[in-house]
């Protein structure tokens, strides 16, 4: 019967050394002690004036793009003036009547399918600090106070929690991948409010919207959702209208309180900020900064081309290393299946899931490794129980190497599979493929299992896996298993 309409505003703490307007540290990471990154501009003295940072500008163009907004070549900042302790200057630079930029998509798979959610806007602004509320009494830290950020302001597209999860999803891997945000939503690097408003599925205009701030998790957010859905359901069919306002989220109790009544523009006093000049941008800058390639772009590409499974194309398209790794792999073994397979079971299992702990260890050397890996099991020369094995022993010796030396000469192409085959041959890993002589454990295995072949002429055909193995056995490991069962079958049919 109600229709649930949503749209997001999503602040990025931008990934810059310095502060937006000063030479501060910014505060991209969490600081144990507060008021230690401050300075007469972001403490808001009288006299200081703003210089802006010229990476912000950078990082803010490339998410722009990625995100295919339009890059204004002019954007004015303004001052928005509201009274919070946090807020020593009493007003915020922002933008507000000309962002940087606007009219943008991000795509996302929701439940398998491919979403399209615009971007009314984005533009660059500085935080505000930080309020702590300890022993009855509220401290101010100031850390943050003039910190980057972008915000990201969506079109009503939003129709479940899962659209919003998968969009705030894949935001966060454009942050990444272009290296504007860290986006960790627990160092509050990505904020998101969420805007709800509810309506008969008939109507087609929007019914009044509750802000929902404090949302800091994916789990927390969907939980908002669903709580905010009911109560305004409830509100409704209890005849009464919904109030536009901001409300604050609490998790632990899974509530929303009323925090104040939601204001409108007029009520913050805009006028252009008087000591920044409007930012221009050249056609030639923003050309520079274009993204040829996203995260959603290779994941239909190893959906659409490689046939890969959606959980392996969502995974392999989320790190832009990973994907490097796993696109090298496929032009040296033409087999997107065993490499896809090989990262997500082998490589995963040994890494813990993660490419950062393996400090000794090259991309380049990596992908010699395991494409050679690969290759020796496609001409039979590795079974498929033997390649993890060589990888391990591969990953242990370079190890061992790092902790005694604290230092591992990366190895070229040549000098990485030689050192793969020493240790294939070492470990007597090295597959059998002589007929002649696996016929012959065929028939001695064969021979001293007469009372088996009865049983298995007698429709026991399971007992066909006992011939294999003993040959395998007799070969110790080494015989392939292929060979053997085309064997075993001319043998006893």
């Amino acid at each position: 019967m109600y229709e649930l309409i949503m749209w997001l505003e999503t602040h990025v703490r931008v990934n810059s050394k310095t502060k937006m307007f000063c030479g501060c540290k910014n505060a991209v990471e969490l600081e144990w002690d507060p008021n230690i990154n401050t300075c007469t501009f972001c403490m808001g003295f009288p006299g200081a004036l703003p210089v802006l940072n010229e990476e912000v500008v950078n990082l803010a163009t490339k998410a722009g793009l990625a995100m295919k907004c339009t890059i204004n070549n002019v954007s004015v900042f303004d001052r928005k003036s509201y009274f919070y302790p946090d807020l020593p200057t009493w007003y915020q630079i922002t933008q507000l009547y000309y962002p940087i930029a606007e009219h943008g998509t991000v795509e996302a798979y929701v439940n398998g399918e491919l979403k399209s959610f615009k971007i009314h806007r984005m533009h660059i602004e500085c935080d505000a600090g930080k309020l702590v509320h300890a022993w009855n009494k509220t401290l101010c830290d100031y850390n943050r106070s003039g910190s980057p950020l972008m915000e990201i302001v969506t079109e009503p597209d939003f129709r479940t929690k899962e659209d919003v999860i998968e969009y705030l999803t894949e935001l966060q891997k454009i942050m990444r991948f272009v290296g504007a945000s860290n986006a960790d939503m627990e160092k509050w690097q990505l904020r998101c409010d969420v805007n709800i408003s509810l309506r008969l599925k008939w109507e087609t205009t929007l019914r009044n919207r509750v802000e929902i701030k404090n949302l800091n998790s994916f789990s927390a957010i969907a939980r908002a959702i669903d709580t905010e859905f009911k109560r305004q359901v409830k509100i409704y069919e209890s005849g009464w209208t919904i109030d536009q306002e901001t409300r604050w989220w609490d998790d632990e109790k899974w509530v929303s309180n009323s925090l104040r009544s939601k204001e409108d523009a007029m009520d913050y006093r805009y006028f252009p900020e008087p000591d920044l000049k409007p930012l221009v941008l050249t056609d030639e800058y923003i050309a520079e900064r274009v993204i040829k390639e996203l995260p959603i772009d290779r994941r239909k590409k190893y959906l659409e081309e490689y046939k890969l499974l959606d959980d392996d194309a969502r995974i392999l398209s989320n790190d832009r290393t990973l994907w490097d790794i796993f696109e090298w792999i496929i032009i040296r073994t033409k087999d997107p299946k065993k490499a896809c397979s090989f990262i997500t079971t082998v490589l995963f299992a040994i890494l813990k899931e993660s490419l950062r702990d393996v400090q000794w260890w090259s991309v380049d050397e990596m992908v010699y490794t395991i494409s050679h890996i690969i290759n020796l099991l496609n001409k039979d020369e590795l079974s498929s129980t033997s390649w993890k094995q060589v990888f391990e022993e591969y990953y242990k010796i370079m190890e061992e190497e790092l902790e005694k030396t604290r230092n591992h000469n990366v190895l070229n192409e040549k000098d990485t599979i030689d050192f793969i085959e020493k240790i294939i041959d070492r470990l007597g890993l090295r597959q059998k493929n002589d007929t002649e002589a696996l016929a012959k454990i065929v028939d001695e295995v064969l021979a001293n299992s007469s009372s088996q072949i009865e049983q298995y002429k007698s429709w026991k055909v399971n007992l066909f896996g006992y011939f294999v193995g003993e040959c395998m056995k007799a070969s110790k490991g080494q015989g392939n298993p292929k060979i053997f069962s085309e064997l075993i079958k001319n043998k006893i049919g």
